[in-house]
């Protein structure tokens, strides 16, 4: 008789116990899981406005839209123009166009309660039209007796255009309700490009410096956005 009280005095505490946790589990996954924000965020790529002051032979802009789709996937688009001069041993050219990159992000990090940060990578399409100026260049001599020519008549090349694949990972952090900050690098493959006669693009607008033997190149960005809330789920 005792071992049967015993038992159902056992039974009755495992129950309430599970009761319990059941309860505290419901009412912490309804404390814990607010409503997330859903929006358009507009922002502008500050470092290219930096570089502008500081670097001799560089003008540039971009600004920036993303979309929330899912709890991870955002929509992302760049739109942005620059002019770069470059100066080699040989050659001296003027790059001036405008570009375009639209893809996806994704968000790998988990916010904790009440923060809408990010830990993300995604991939881009670019493309770019522009035009390049070749403002002087050398004349190859095997002679000794006269020093290598340079030769000053510019000739410029309209309506080039290059596409490429774009790799991105990157960091974002609300510093203020709906403002971010955000810092990226880019890892770029380029896929196509028109090239003047007789020389190659040096620079390409949206893609950057270009390399001899190589389709890949690199870039960053440091960028400051605001997110304009449309709805919340």
């Amino acid at each position: 008789m005792n071992h049967k009280h015993i038992l159902l005095f056992c039974i009755s505490v495992l129950l309430v116990s599970f009761s319990i946790n059941a309860q505290q589990t419901t009412a912490s996954d309804t404390v814990s899981k607010p409503a997330e924000k859903y929006g358009l965020r507009l922002g502008v790529d500050i470092s290219k406005p930096a570089r502008t002051l500081l670097e001799d032979g560089y003008s540039g802009f971009e600004i920036m839209g993303d979309f929330r789709v899912t709890e991870k996937f955002y929509a992302a688009v760049e739109l942005g123009s620059e002019k770069k001069d470059r100066f080699e041993a040989n050659l001296n050219s003027r790059t001036n166009g405008s570009y375009a990159k639209i893809g996806f992000d994704y968000n790998s990090y988990n916010n904790w309660l009440g923060m809408d940060n990010a830990i993300y990578g995604g991939l881009r399409y670019g493309f770019s039209t522009f035009t390049n100026e070749l403002l002087a260049y050398g004349i190859y001599t095997t002679s000794q007796t006269f020093p290598p020519a340079f030769r000053v008549e510019p000739q410029e090349f309209k309506g080039l255009t290059a596409h490429w694949a774009e790799l991105i990972v990157g960091v974002k952090t609300e510093v203020l309700n709906n403002l971010y900050l955000s810092l990226n690098v880019q890892l770029k493959r380029k896929l196509s490009e028109d090239k003047p006669e007789n020389f190659d693009n040096l620079y390409i607008p949206g893609f950057n410096r270009t390399y001899d033997f190589s389709e890949f190149g690199v870039g960053y960005g440091y960028s400051i956005s605001y997110l304009i809330p449309i709805f919340k789920k």
